[in-house]
């Protein structure tokens, strides 16, 4: 429980001890083959592929866009390099959205939140990988959103993995201008090619104590309209300790994301319940407000096996999706 008692100082996988391509690779394998035991047959992507053409053109990145692919006349009007990536026939964009606030810093089972969720996006990566399909990232930090390019191929998502894994922890009580709504708008911003989003977050905004359902979370609405255009999966990641509060006796309760601090008697049955209560709540709010916008949800927690349960979900995801897409009955695809 040293998490629970300190801020972690580096990623709970400890690829500091193993080589990263073999870490990785190993983390590969323990996927890929209890994942085929679940999900049977290739396919070419949850969405169809538009078809080869020129994508919109958007801003120049330094060091991460081919210069090859610079557009020189909306760069002549605009005097702002600007570049236009193509979209390939049949081919999946997927874009993961990694929420690296202080919050996500959390665990009591050995993992922090935030490392649950590179291991969920990695499951997620791992599957389109292996049917050619493009990914990249975007890791939200307070005050700023790192953009990991969107490839294909093994080497390019083991790059992104390791980047993840190797981004610095974000200490408590950091501030900037990014929370997860404007993470979300900016990933709808950035990447106007329509694919799959996924989002892995706790979904807990600072300053947020609002319980009912009826009352929409300020991230609803821009995961909305990023449903809109796309397939979106939203990944809820959460500790056992935040929905089962432990007998400890006393002790202090800090949010690592604003200055509040209380001490709890945590021996007090009544204040357990009360806690547990207040906790199943928030959560059944973030449930009804992904459910309102339209994305497909996973909870994670860190005591459970993530692979099942994204298996799980997959497997209810494309029965579901089959049966929507049948033909009306006496009519042949």
């Amino acid at each position: 429980m040293s998490s629970v008692l300190r801020e972690p100082t580096q990623a709970t996988i400890p690829l500091s001890k193993l080589a990263p391509e073999a870490a990785l690779r190993r983390l590969e394998l323990t996927i890929v083959r209890r994942m085929e035991g679940f999900l049977h047959g290739d396919h070419r992507g949850l969405l169809p592929g538009p078809g080869s053409e020129t994508n919109d053109a958007r801003v120049y990145e330094p060091g991460q866009d081919d210069v090859r692919k610079m557009d020189w006349a909306v760069t002549a009007r605009t005097r702002v390099p600007h570049v236009r990536d193509t979209m390939a026939d049949r081919e999946l964009e997927v874009w993961a959205l990694l929420d690296v606030t202080p919050s996500m810093n959390w665990g009591t089972e050995g993992v922090t939140k935030r490392d649950l969720g590179i291991a969920a996006i990695a499951t997620i990566g791992f599957l389109s990988q292996r049917m050619g399909d493009r990914f990249g990232g975007l890791i939200m930090r307070p005050d700023k959103i790192a953009r990991i390019p969107a490839r294909s191929g093994r080497t390019a998502l083991y790059g992104l993995l390791r980047r993840m894994l190797g981004e610095p922890i974000v200490p408590d009580q950091s501030t900037g201008p990014f929370d997860l709504a404007a993470g979300i708008e900016a990933l709808n911003r950035m990447q106007r090619r329509r694919g799959l989003r996924v989002i892995v977050s706790d979904f807990l905004s600072p300053g947020d104590t609002e319980l009912s359902p009826d009352v929409e979370p300020d991230w609803e609405r821009p995961l909305r309209r990023l449903a809109v255009r796309n397939q979106v999966i939203c990944i809820e990641v959460l500790d056992r300790r935040e929905v089962d509060f432990p007998d400890v006796g006393d002790i202090l309760i800090r949010d690592p994301e604003t200055d509040l601090q209380r001490y709890v008697n945590t021996s007090d049955a009544g204040a357990r319940a009360r806690f547990n209560a207040a906790s199943q709540a928030q959560r059944e709010r973030v449930r009804v407000a992904i459910r309102r916008s339209g994305a497909g949800h996973i909870q994670l927690r860190t005591d459970r096996d993530w692979v099942f349960d994204i298996a799980r979900f997959v497997l209810n995801y494309r029965r579901t999706a089959a049966m929507l897409h049948q033909p009306p009955q006496g009519v042949t695809k």
